[in-house]
């Protein structure tokens, strides 16, 4: 029912995730200013188990062979492709800025990706297939929340720098 309406209204759905992803900087930058680190924790860790539950859980298909798609084109487009974005972005942007180490979260981001791809293939029971363009497309997402989060943790530092001069 979820995915009929998505693709009905992919559109929305493509709006709905800049609106996301703005509110979402918004909220890490607000908290970073604020310096409200542990606020910024708790979101990762919520970003991380809906990540293991979104990839992880039993889907409810019939357990099969190992099914894995092995290609290397690149998806712009799809609500598949957008969830697969959407997926780490969230995790590496609310982490990076808590840590101000937005290049060490995306490295960590991008193995659990791999791990988590590599356990979709060797656990057939779990009813889901491996597929390198969600990988790569995760990757895309995490890059994303890296640069915003770089950004952020520039700009703090910046107007922390001028306000200790000034």
């Amino acid at each position: 029912m979820i995915s009929t309406f998505l693709v009905e209204h992919a559109p929305l759905v493509r709006i709905g995730f800049w609106v996301a992803v703005a509110a979402a900087t918004l909220l890490a930058w607000v908290l970073h200013r604020l310096r409200l680190r542990r606020v910024l924790l708790g979101l990762s860790a919520v970003a991380v188990v809906a990540v293991l539950v979104l990839t992880l859980l039993p889907d409810g298909a019939r357990p099969g062979g190992v099914t894995c798609t092995v290609q290397f084109s690149v998806p712009f487009q799809g609500i598949d492709t957008l969830a697969n974005v959407a997926m780490l972005l969230p995790l590496v942007l609310f982490l990076g800025t808590a840590t101000s180490r937005p290049l060490a979260v995306l490295t960590g981001a991008v193995a659990l990706s791999a791990v988590i791809e590599v356990v979709q293939a060797l656990a057939p029971v779990l009813g889901r297939r491996c597929d390198t363009n969600d990988w790569f497309m995760n990757t895309v997402g995490a890059v994303l929340g890296a640069v915003i989060a770089l950004v952020i943790c520039a700009l703090e530092r910046r107007r922390r720098t001028i306000a200790v001069s000034g």
